[in-house]
């Protein structure tokens, strides 16, 4: 009887996942493994809200595999010696896994199957992570990409011979066995003190959350995607983007929901599939470029002098800088591990280019308090803020905190559920409180700078000087 091993890793899902799909077509018995390892992730292991998803996700995961008559072996790392000594216990004659993108995850895994198929084993990997790997998007001279709109130009040529998602098996078998299993609670993924009851309210991680999110929002949302998706006070975006980086969603699946839901396209379907198409940029970027998880693509950046200013930082973390839309998305992350992506760019440029700190600090920041933290997407997404990396905003680009809150929040809405103490202000006054008369505050119960901060830097002022930086760069002075 042939025994195959499928190594979870982000891929927690059994709906097309096609590592599971190959090791039950080549073997009679399948035995579904997670290694844990953290330190095989190099600089980058995952934070404080990353863990506590993996660890909801991986309980859903044995409940799903224990249901089809399987059981998930959860083991201690290192990998490669993992996967031997269960190897040897099982008799298993290959493993099979679906491939990751970040450099040490590449690193580790070309090591290890190396060392597999030294020693007799089959090792095979498989694309369940991406629509397009990112070796087969080129430029006509062979290149990588570094503009997104030929990039995915390129890949929406053959998106149409992608093919449709798998369904999950029905029955996988094979549970019998008494193989051991370190408990999940052993991991220490999930938190001590317990601050995770944001969290908790707000997501359901697992398979079965994946797919009712991706439900909801192909139902509720997505014909008026490409109106809402920018506007942080209407729940008018997926949220799967934790879903999607843990790969209890595959690409293929939210795709094929994106068509089923509007076969003919339309605006929102194809702002939608354009914000898949994003998620593959990032890593067709990360891995042709694995540097810049902590460098700048661009290197002239590296030259700039940044400043580094521990309570005007420890104030933007908290969300008490002072400007309403900027404070109400860290305050969002922080309750619920995660923030719209419109209100990302408000705080990012703010700390990069009022503040004046480096794109780090806050990449930093957010790895440790997103429940979707991916080093991919977390990497273009600072870079493409902080005028350093690829596509990226002009360096003269700087969001103004005010003027994107009266457009993207006009109701007021979305900074008065997560700034209360500025609920009562008239809607003049909201995003802007500093401005508000003495008698409009006081009617409020608003006491700039001790109900409610002043701002912690002059918005035109820090604007000018972040310019004349950016601009002697680019001088080459």
């Amino acid at each position: 009887m042939s025994v195959a091993i499928v190594w979870f890793r982000r891929d927690l899902r059994l709906t097309d996942n096609p590592a599971l799909e190959e090791a039950r077509a080549s073997a009679d018995v399948v035995v579904p493994v997670y290694l844990h390892a953290p330190e095989e992730d190099g600089r980058w292991s995952p934070g404080a809200a990353s863990r506590w998803w993996l660890h909801r996700s991986l309980s859903s995961l044995a409940a799903d595999l224990d249901q089809r008559g399987s059981r998930l072996v959860i083991r201690r790392g290192p990998s490669l010696e993992a996967l031997l000594q269960l190897a040897k216990e099982t008799g298993a004659t290959s493993v099979h896994w679906n491939r990751l993108y970040e450099p040490a995850a590449i690193a580790r895994d070309r090591a290890v199957k190396s060392a597999l198929v030294a020693r007799g084993l089959h090792a095979a990997s498989q694309n369940g992570h991406l629509l397009f790997e990112p070796w087969t998007v080129q430029t006509r001279s062979g290149d990588p990409y570094r503009v997104f709109t030929p990039f995915w130009k390129t890949c929406m040529a053959s998106v149409d011979g992608i093919a449709p998602p798998r369904a999950a098996p029905r029955r996988i078998g094979g549970g019998e066995h008494a193989l051991a299993s370190v408990p999940l609670e052993e991991l220490d993924l999930a938190p001590r003190i317990r601050w995770d009851a944001g969290l908790a309210e707000a997501w359901q991680p697992g398979e079965p959350g994946a797919l009712k999110a991706l439900d909801t929002f192909t139902r509720d949302a997505l014909a008026d995607y490409g109106r809402d998706r920018d506007r942080p006070d209407v729940a008018g975006t997926s949220r799967i983007s934790p879903h999607l980086h843990f790969g209890e969603l595959s690409p293929r699946q939210a795709l094929a929901a994106a068509r089923q839901a509007a076969p003919g396209g339309g605006t929102g379907a194809d702002a939608f599939v354009r914000e898949l198409g994003w998620r593959e940029f990032a890593h067709h970027l990360l891995y042709h470029y694995p540097h810049t998880v902590d460098t700048p693509l661009d290197g002239r950046f590296e030259r700039l002098d940044w400043r580094r200013d521990t309570a005007q930082l420890a104030a933007w973390q908290r969300g008490l800088t002072g400007y309403p839309v900027v404070d109400a998305g860290m305050r969002e992350l922080w309750h619920t591990g995660w923030m719209h992506n419109r209100v990302r760019m408000v705080v990012a440029s703010l700390l990069t280019k009022n503040l004046f700190m480096h794109w780090l600090e806050g990449a930093r920041w957010f790895w440790d308090t997103l429940v979707d933290a991916d080093l991919a997407n977390n990497t273009l997404g600072w870079q493409w803020t902080a005028g350093c990396g690829a596509d990226a905003a002009p360096y003269y680009r700087v969001f103004n905190p005010v003027l994107q809150a009266e457009k993207f929040d006009p109701g007021r809405h979305y900074i008065r559920r997560w700034i209360p103490e500025l609920a009562a202000l008239p809607d003049r006054w909201v995003h802007c409180p500093w401005a508000a008369p003495a008698d409009a505050l006081a009617a409020a119960g608003v006491t700039p700078g001790v109900t409610y901060p002043e701002p912690i830097v002059d918005p035109r002022g820090s604007r000018d000087d972040a310019l004349r930086r950016f601009e002697a760069l680019k001088a080459g002075a």
